[in-house]
């Protein structure tokens, strides 16, 4: 054999050495590359993306669903009627393990103090006089809510930022914002986002945060965050000069399910229309985007009809009366949720977010009593919405499967849901995925495992409750 030969068989087997190694490291490669620059791709050159996102599809695949229960603890099925109904089971001042909704200086102090935390009464009274329901008119816009482009995974500051920029122009015409938070800077989606997402890759922020920051750093106005809204109370809160955000499903042709946020400004009960502003959707007329109710109600249905408003604080009694005690009381609400979900599977079986819906708020119920009962219920209730392959995005911004399966012992369906989430790059920037992946860890005596998945939550975002 020849020099030459050899020489070049032996540059053949180095560029296949390199071949070898850079496919093997191009998943690691491609998933390293953020997701807000493969949306600024796509913006910019969308054959390329294309290509990419091609490429980034075969050496990364995203799950299609979430993993399916295997193996059920549950030994026997939970009358959820029965249990819905039995008065014993009501909160009484019983720790909770969700994320607190308290500024994080008094968190600190409260976790030196003592690891329990206790349910406080609310600062104002509820109100005790149902006021006689007032027609409304068959249409209503409230005008002059100006649109924001959102910024990459943006819609949660974006959609406040279109509220309170509202309430800004309607204070000062002339000024593009009055608003401000507590150090006197104008609330932008910026400022917003610097706070509740400061790593810009986190996918989501839920609507108890965004009605916390408000509450918290933007003085003069005050936001209440419910589930279980309907379209009747939405126009009596527009009527009553209030936009409503709200969470809601959405479907994209190319990438399939996501959550988002719509700014709801109006309504027209003739042609059954809502209307309000999207801040994903680039309009080029500066006209909002028009829905059917039965989309509205579809969509919203996905999120267990959660909303928030925004409101002067000076007018919280007013929004308050419209909201009603039913819906002002966490445990009332989140027991007529899931007494509605409860009613609605029963004929509606094959509705997978029903029984989502039912299993979240059957959680809620078990973090405010602390009763086993609701966690076995809501357990009951997830493995059924699992069966129908729940879509992989959805523990990007729901996560009480996470909480009942932990309570009732079954780690490792908490694992592996949190797992298959993390699989995707989207999902390795959701912090919740982290805070209740530690906790079981450390039920199970994992304690440097749980150590490195509270401090993962940290790196997602450190202003995490």
């Amino acid at each position: 054999m020849s020099k030459q030969t050899k020489n070049i068989i032996i540059a053949v087997a180095i560029i296949q050495i390199f071949i070898i190694i850079g496919l093997a490291a191009l998943p690691a490669v491609a998933e390293m590359v953020p997701g807000r620059y493969r949306v600024a791709l796509a913006e910019r050159s969308p054959a390329l993306s294309e290509i990419a996102e091609g490429v980034y599809q075969r050496v990364a695949p995203e799950p299609e669903v979430l993993p399916m229960a295997e193996t059920s603890t549950t030994t026997e099925q939970v009358d959820i009627a029965s249990l819905l109904a039995e008065p014993t089971l009501a909160p009484t001042a019983v720790a909770t393990i969700l994320p607190t909704a308290t500024p994080m200086a008094e968190v600190i102090e409260e976790a030196e103090a003592t690891a329990v935390a206790t349910l406080e009464p609310t600062a104002t009274p509820l109100p005790t006089n149902t006021p006689t329901p007032v027609p409304l008119p068959e249409q209503l816009v409230i005008d002059n809510i100006n649109r924001i482009q959102q910024s990459f995974n943006n819609c949660g500051p974006a959609n406040l930022t279109q509220v309170l920029d509202w309430y800004g122009n309607k204070i000062e015409p002339e000024d593009i914002s009055t608003v401000t938070n507590q150090f006197g800077t104008p609330v932008t989606q910026d400022v917003v986002a610097e706070y509740l997402k400061p790593n810009p890759e986190d996918r989501n922020v839920s609507p108890w945060q965004i009605a916390d920051y408000v509450n918290q750093y933007v003085p003069g106005y005050s936001a209440i965050a419910r589930s279980g809204g309907t379209l009747e109370l939405v126009k009596q809160l527009l009527n009553a000069g209030y936009p409503v955000v709200i969470e809601k499903g959405y479907e994209l042709p190319d990438t399939g399910w996501w959550g988002h946020y719509l700014t709801v400004y109006g309504y027209d009960d003739t042609k059954q229309e809502l209307y309000s502003q999207d801040s994903y959707l680039k309009p080029t007329n500066g006209i909002g985007r028009t829905d059917s109710y039965a989309d509205v109600q579809k969509y919203w249905q996905q999120f267990n009809d959660t909303f928030y408003v925004v409101y002067p604080t000076a007018e919280e009694t007013a929004v308050q009366a419209i909201l009603g005690e039913d819906i002002l009381d966490d445990f009332t609400m989140w027991r007529d949720i899931a007494a509605h979900n409860d009613e609605w599977v029963k004929s509606n079986p094959d509705d997978m977010f029903a029984w989502f819906n039912l299993g979240t708020s059957l959680a809620r119920l078990g973090s405010m009593t602390g009763e086993s009962s609701y966690y076995e219920a809501a357990v009951q209730a997830f493995d059924q919405a699992r069966t129908f392959g729940l879509p992989p995005r959805m523990l990007w911004y729901q996560h009480m499967p996470y909480l009942a399966y932990w309570k009732v012992g079954r780690y490792q369906d908490v694992l592996d849901l949190a797992d298959a989430t993390l699989d995707a790059q989207g999902g390795r920037n959701v912090e919740e995925t982290y805070w209740y992946k530690g906790h079981v860890l450390l039920e199970m005596g994992d304690i440097v495992g749980a150590k490195e998945a509270y401090q993962a939550a940290l790196g997602v975002n450190e202003n995490f409750y």
